[in-house]
C-alpha cells in the first residue's frame, strides 16, 4: 500500500518537469565537458555572485551600521555566522534546482496542495516587494546624497532599470552576470577603499569573530544581532538560485548533476565569503569611524555619509561610500525583478511576457515608496525600510523549511538527497532562524 503510493508520488513529481525555469535562459550557457577544473569554475560562475548581491543590499547597512556604532566589532561574529548559514541554504538551493530540476517556487506548486502553495506565493510575493522596496529606497537616498536628488525623483528614476535588464536579456544571460559582477566588484573596491580610510584596529577586529556570551545576555546586542541576521538571509534568494543555477548547459544525468553541484556549490561559496567582506567592511567603518569617536547613535544612512569625511578626515569618504549604496541598490533590483518572475511563473504557472512581470513587479515597489517619501520624507523612508526588513523576516521560515524538507526527501531527491549530518545540520539552522526571528517580530511589534 505504502509502496503504491510512493511510486505514484513520485511518477506525479517527475511529471510536473516538463517547464523549466527561466525558459528563455534555461540550458544556455555552455559548460566544457573535458576543459580543466579553472574552465569548469568559469563555466559555472556568475549565479553565486547574483545570489550575493542579496547579502549585501540597502537593507544590511542600517543593521551593520547600527551594530558597529553601538557596540564596535563584537557583532563581527553575528555576520561570520549568518554567511555560514548562508552558505549552507544555498547549497541545498542548488541540490535542488540541479538534481529535480525544479526551482523552489515550482517544488512547493508540485508538493502542496493548491490552496497552500497560493498563500506560500502572496506571502513571497509581499517579501520581494519589501525587498524591491529597500533596494529602491536605497538608490533613492544614494541618488540625493551623490547629486540632491530630490527623494520621490530618485524613486521614480530607480524604476527604469527594468529597462536595462529587457535590454541585457535579449543579448544574453552572460550578459547580466557580467553587469551583476562589475557592480558587486565596483562596492568591494569602495569599502576596500574605506578600509584603508579608517584603519581597523587588527586585534580587536579579530576578537569580534569569535561570538561572546554578551551577545545573548544583553537585550540591545541580541536584538541588532537577530537584526543582522533577518537581513542577510533572503528568502528569494533561494528561489532565485534554484532557478537560475539550471541556465547551465550540462549533462542532465547522473554524473553530470554532480559536477554541477559541487562547481555551483564552489561559486555560490566564494561569492557569499565576499559579500561576507563587504557586510563586515560596514560594520567594521563603523566601529572604527563612529564607535571610537563617540558617534554611537548612527544607525541611519544619511547619519553615517555626512560625518564619514570629517571624522575620517579623507574627503573621498562619504562620496565613495554613496557611491558603493548606489551600486548596491541598482544590483539588488536586478536580481528582485528576476526573483519575482521566478516565483509567479513557479507559483502559478503563469507565463507573462518578462517586461510585464518586471514592470508590476517594480510598480509594487515604487508606489508605496513614492508616496510615502513625497508625504514624510527621509524619516518616513527610513521607517520604511525598517518595515521591508521585518517583512522578509516574517517570510524567510515559509521558504527554508519547504527548502531542507525537499532537498531531505528520498523521493525527490534521489541518490542527492542530503546526508544525515547535512540534514541535521540544515534543520538546527532553521530552528535558529525561525526561533530568532519570531523573537525579532514580538519585539518590534511591541515597539
Amino acid at each position: 500500500m505504502n509502496t503504491n503510493k510512493s511510486n505514484s508520488s513520485s511518477a506525479a513529481w517527475r511529471a510536473t518537469r516538463s517547464v523549466h525555469s527561466l525558459p528563455e535562459a534555461y540550458s544556455t550557457v555552455p559548460v566544457p565537458l573535458h576543459g580543466s577544473r579553472w574552465r569548469k569554475l568559469m563555466a559555472f560562475s556568475g549565479p553565486g555572485l547574483m545570489v550575493a548581491v542579496g547579502y549585501m543590499d540597502p537593507g544590511n547597512w542600517a543593521t551593520d551600521l547600527a551594530g558597529g556604532s553601538k557596540f564596535g566589532y563584537a557583532l563581527l561574529s553575528v555576520i561570520l555566522i549568518s554567511n555560514l548559514m548562508a552558505i549552507l541554504l544555498q547549497h541545498l538551493a542548488v541540490k535542488l534546482g540541479v538534481v529535480a530540476q525544479r526551482d523552489l517556487a515550482q517544488a512547493c506548486r508540485d508538493h502542496f496542495s493548491p490552496p497552500v502553495s497560493f498563500c506560500l506565493w502572496v506571502l513571497c510575493e509581499i517579501a520581494i516587494a519589501a525587498c524591491d522596496l529597500a533596494e529602491v529606497i536605497g538608490s533613492a537616498i544614494a541618488l540625493n546624497l551623490l547629486f540632491g536628488i530630490p527623494l520621490v525623483w530618485g524613486v521614480c528614476i530607480t524604476a527604469a532599470d527594468v529597462l536595462m535588464i529587457l535590454f541585457l536579456q535579449t543579448k544574453g544571460w552572460r550578459y547580466i552576470e557580467a553587469l551583476v559582477a562589475g557592480l558587486v566588484f565596483l562596492i568591494g573596491a569602495c569599502f576596500a577603499y574605506e578600509m584603508i580610510a579608517a584603519r581597523p584596529e587588527l586585534p580587536e577586529l579579530l576578537r569580534g569573530l569569535v561570538p561572546t556570551p554578551e551577545i545573548v545576555v544583553n537585550p540591545a546586542m541580541l536584538y541588532i544581532s537577530i537584526g543582522i541576521l533577518g537581513a542577510t538571509v533572503m528568502p528569494h534568494n533561494l528561489y532565485l538560485h534554484s532557478a537560475i543555477v539550471q541556465t547551465r548547459n550540462y549533462p542532465r544525468d547522473d554524473a553530470g548533476k554532480s559536477v554541477a553541484i559541487r562547481y555551483a556549490t564552489a561559486d555560490s561559496t566564494i561569492a557569499l565569503l565576499f559579500a561576507f567582506f563587504i557586510n563586515a567592511a560596514i560594520l567594521i567603518l563603523a566601529a572604527a569611524t563612529f564607535h571610537k569617536t563617540g558617534h554611537q547613535d548612527v544607525a541611519g544612512i544619511e547619519d553615517a555619509y555626512e560625518l564619514l569625511t570629517p571624522v575620517l578626515g579623507a574627503s573621498l569618504a562619504s562620496t565613495v561610500f554613496a557611491v558603493a549604496l548606489l551600486a548596491s541598490g541598482q544590483n539588488s533590483t536586478l536580481t528582485g525583478t528576476l526573483a519575482g518572475q521566478v516565483v509567479m511563473e513557479g507559483f502559478l504557472n503563469i507565463r507573462l511576457a518578462p517586461w510585464l512581470r518586471r514592470l508590476v513587479t517594480r510598480l509594487i515597489a515604487v508606489i508605496p515608496a513614492v508616496i510615502v517619501s513625497a508625504l514624510y520624507g527621509a524619516n518616513g523612508v527610513n521607517k520604511l525600510l525598517i518595515l521591508s526588513q521585518v517583512i522578509l523576516s516574517l517570510q524567510l521560515s515559509f521558504a527554508v523549511v519547504p527548502l531542507v524538507w525537499f532537498t531531505s526527501s528520498r523521493l525527490k531527491m534521489g541518490r542527492f538527497v542530503n546526508s544525515p549530518a547535512l540534514a541535521t545540520t540544515a534543520w538546527i539552522v532553521t530552528a535558529i532562524i525561525v526561533l530568532l526571528n519570531t523573537y525579532l517580530l514580538v519585539q518590534t511589534f511591541q515597539g
